[in-house]
């Protein structure tokens, strides 16, 4: 595909230094249908990327798109503060019916406000307040948001640097597989729980990613994860899953903590709850834990009423046929596993590991700077794929849950073609 000098020069004269994203894919994107984005030249780009996993549904979803158009033309109420409005309760009903009820979920509903930190930052603040405790346990190359709350549970050192002040009140332990097998899972943590001389002063919560995305595609054993439920309940302390980028159907179940039988305590919701794209968070608790005062934690964001109606008509179109999307997702998932298979093969010398659960996967390399050059050239070959983990050595593949299989083994052909003019 040739690709013409678009017109950037309002973007590097005007907007701060601090974008990202659009570095990576250096043109101006001007319409998106499906898994696929054009640009303003006419130049088509399948999507492997979903907006960082908020459109699992892939873009302007003609149902969703349907639903909101309907209710913007009867003027339906756009801001409403967290006032109770019709398109608030379709979503709770569609909510409760569709995912918690059929999942025996006892959590209640808050909407903290409209992005995944602000999730995170209201979960870190509900369980110090039902605790009493200030300290937070997270994990190694854990991800979970911009804000300073999030900043102090997240374990990448060039995010936990731009808040120019100390991260204090949290603690990393290791993530699964973090120390290769060679120690017993969380020796170390229910060590420095049981000795009065450790320094760790006694936590109010554990936060944990089931699948760390930012942090290079991890994914956490489901016995690992029963294991930490099982400390969290003998230690006293609560159990937030940060479900904000693997929820939403993205593991292949609704929430990615289903595979392992556990119930959280808190868990928290974001990019792909709306459906369409739209900011939009929640979080979820148990009932006994719903100790807020009227007002303790506001926001004028907080009720997004267009998202509520494209995120209703989300679930109603996507989760009303029982297990029909899970099983959708991990059989694509195992088409994107058997492809991996293949080009891991095919670059035994060059490519460490894969790995991934239902349609989020990684291909980590040897050399660290791989990553990035085979998505710069899959980008210049018409496909959008992004890098994660600490040294951006991970390419990162997530695709829309509604991707055809066509669709999948196209993209995966144009990332072998890049790995391979890469070499």
């Amino acid at each position: 595909m040739t690709i013409t000098q678009p017109d950037l020069s309002v973007f590097e004269t005007l907007e701060s230094e601090v974008r990202s994203y659009c570095r990576s894919w250096p043109t101006v994107f001007d319409r998106a249908q499906g898994n696929r984005m054009y640009d303003e030249d006419g130049h088509e780009y399948l999507d492997f990327f979903a907006g960082a996993g908020s459109l699992n549904y892939g873009h302007n979803n003609p149902v969703l798109k349907r639903a909101l158009i309907d209710y913007l033309e009867r003027d339906g109420v756009t801001h409403g503060l967290d006032m109770s409005t019709t398109a608030k309760r379709a979503f709770l009903e569609s909510f409760q019916n569709l995912v918690l009820r059929p999942r025996d979920l006892p959590y209640k509903v808050m909407f903290p406000g409209p992005t995944g930190t602000n999730a995170v930052e209201s979960a870190l603040k509900l369980a110090r307040k039902v605790k009493g405790r200030e300290s937070i346990v997270s994990f190694t190359n854990a991800f979970h948001g911009m804000s300073l709350g999030s900043l102090a549970v997240t374990g990448n050192a060039f995010k936990r640097a731009g808040a120019g002040i100390p991260l204090v009140h949290g603690t990393p332990m290791p993530f699964d597989h973090y120390l290769d097998g060679q120690v017993q899972d969380f020796l170390w943590f229910e060590r420095l729980l049981g000795d009065q001389g450790s320094g760790l002063n006694q936590p109010a919560a554990v936060i944990v990613e089931t699948v760390q995305g930012e942090g290079g595609i991890n994914v956490a054993r489901a016995e690992w994860l029963r294991a930490l439920a099982d400390l969290c309940a003998r230690r006293d302390m609560l159990l937030i899953v940060d479900d904000i980028q693997m929820g939403c159907g993205r593991t292949g179940a609704f929430f990615s903590f289903e595979e392992a039988g556990i119930v959280p305590d808190i868990v928290t919701v974001s990019k792909s709850i709306s459906g369409y794209g739209l900011p939009m968070s929640l979080c979820l608790f148990k009932p006994e834990l719903d100790i807020w005062e009227p007002g303790e934690h506001n926001g004028t964001f907080r009720g997004n009423n267009p998202a509520f109606v494209t995120a209703a008509a989300a679930l109603e179109a996507y989760w009303s046929d029982g297990p029909a999307m899970e099983k959708q997702t991990l059989s694509r998932g195992q088409q994107v596993q058997e492809a991996l298979g293949a080009l891991a093969e095919e670059h035994r010398e060059e490519i460490k590991e894969f790995r991934g659960r239902g349609l989020v996967w990684g291909v980590e390399f040897h050399d660290k700077g791989r990553a990035s050059r085979v998505a710069r050239r899959a980008f210049e070959l018409g496909l959008l794929i992004e890098t994660s983990g600490p040294e951006g050595e991970v390419v990162k593949l997530l695709p829309a849950l509604t991707v055809s299989p066509d669709e999948l083994e196209e993209g995966l052909r144009t990332l072998t073609r890049a790995v391979r003019e890469t070499a």
